[in-house]
């Protein structure tokens, strides 16, 4: 039985000196928090560089796929290291 889906919460983080929020499930909070810091950075530089990285994809939508990228092994997660 599948595990049912956690809250969606609105969270702050400050992009190029600005703050801005993102929409995310509390899951994919939580596994962008382990990445960060198996990758020795913190949380908001993991979320900046990914932020960077982005064209015309809202955060929230990027920071999910490159969730998944990494639980599957994909080569473009490495790319914010």
């Amino acid at each position: 039985m599948m595990k049912k889906p956690g809250k969606t919460r609105v969270r702050s983080v400050i992009l190029n000196g600005r703050k801005s929020s993102v929409s995310l499930e509390d899951e994919f909070w939580r596994a962008l928090k382990d990445i960060s810091r198996v990758r020795g950075i913190s949380l908001q530089e993991l979320v900046s560089r990914l932020d960077r990285s982005r064209t015309n994809i809202n955060l929230s939508s990027v920071l999910r796929v490159f969730v998944l990228n990494v639980y599957l092994g994909k080569d473009g997660a490495s790319e914010s290291n």
